[in-house]
């Protein structure tokens, strides 16, 4: 039966698990924020709505997948830059389109969910 599966959508193919922490949506916000370096802060308040513990997990979840640098700026207090990797930066195409897509058909989806809600 499992050799029927696509090794893809397999369960134990890596994919799956960079999917999930790459296409939840603090770390596709946290991606489009950083096309430019911003500082952590900066970040959080571009981020309406995610906890500073959030945006710290993602931020490390981002940078330990390779996708964001962090950098500890000098001075006092030291601050912390983050900023687009190359791979981080290769996102930016199809994460722009999968918005753009999102955008364009929100009010059909809206409208769409009211008449499933409306059936209950």
């Amino acid at each position: 039966m499992d050799d029927m599966i696509d090794p893809h959508f397999r369960v134990d193919c890596p994919s799956r698990q960079i999917l999930d922490q790459i296409a939840d949506k603090w770390s596709m916000m946290a991606l489009f924020v950083l096309r430019e370096p911003k500082r952590f802060n900066e970040i959080k308040r571009r981020l309406g709505g995610i906890t500073q513990r959030v945006l710290t997990q993602t931020l490390r979840k981002l940078e330990r997948n390779g996708m964001i640098t962090r950098r500890v700026l000098p001075g006092s207090p030291l601050g912390v830059e983050y900023a687009l990797t190359p791979l981080g930066h290769s996102l930016e195409g199809p994460f722009s389109v999968l918005y753009g897509w999102t955008i364009e058909n929100m009010e059909m989806i809206n409208a769409a969910q009211s008449a499933y809600d409306g059936r209950a």
